[in-house]
């Protein structure tokens, strides 16, 4: 076990996220013993587990009592922790907003179609779909009209959407933005969902979600 412990958390800290369908990080999320022991391991050094059953992916970063050691003291690091500037945020959350809200609607939906649809019922349950299958793209010339007069035209929104996706954040495919491996780990979703939902992101969302409805 040690060896495998040694390679799969030198494996996270060195590329930071890893699929969760490689054979260690599934063994991670299915061997309690095993998963006992990398949480200790990287707790050791500060780190903790990064992982949720919707994200394709499992991270590692600061475990929470460690942030104001290496962030600082105070709150002037809770909005910047990777260098990004205030606009660069703003951009994140609303793509946050509208890629993962949608992608978490869709799996949790499916998912309650399939268990509706179960005959066995006591079947194994079937795991959450990723990727594409559920995770949508936003073009890039829609983001910058709906956006480019409140986060700093065109030019700086390009300049942060490189710096996003060189985070891992979101990927740029032919002008399409996705879901990079860390958007939906890295922000906490218990916490940001209600705000954007009930917030001034709401209505941005509902009139999307009616645009794609339409498209389809």
């Amino acid at each position: 076990m040690d060896n495998a412990l040694a390679i799969l958390s030198a494996r996270l800290i060195a590329h930071r996220f890893i699929p969760r369908n490689d054979p260690l990080a599934r063994r991670a999320l299915v061997d309690d013993d095993f998963r006992a022991a990398l949480d200790h391991r990287l707790a050791e050094v500060g780190l903790a587990l990064l992982e949720n059953p919707y994200a394709e992916y499992l991270a590692v970063g600061l475990a929470e009592e460690m942030q104001p050691f290496v962030f600082g003291d105070g709150d002037a690091w809770l909005n910047n922790n990777m260098n990004l500037p205030r606009d660069a945020v703003a951009l994140l959350v609303v793509l946050w907003a509208q890629i993962i809200l949608p992608k978490r609607e869709r799996q949790i939906a499916r998912a309650e179609k399939e268990r509706e649809g179960q005959a066995d019922m006591f079947g194994a349950e079937k795991p959450l779909l990723q990727g594409e299958e559920v995770s949508v793209g936003i073009p890039e010339d829609a983001l910058y009209a709906d956006y480019r007069d409140k986060l700093g035209g065109k030019t700086r929104m390009n300049a942060n959407l490189g710096q996003l996706a060189r985070l891992g954040f979101i990927e740029r495919r032919n002008k399409i933005i996705l879901e990079g491996p860390l958007l939906d780990l890295m922000l906490d979703y218990g916490t940001l969902a209600p705000r954007v939902i009930e917030g001034a992101l709401g209505e941005v969302l509902k009139r999307r979600a009616a645009e794609q409805a339409a498209a389809e």
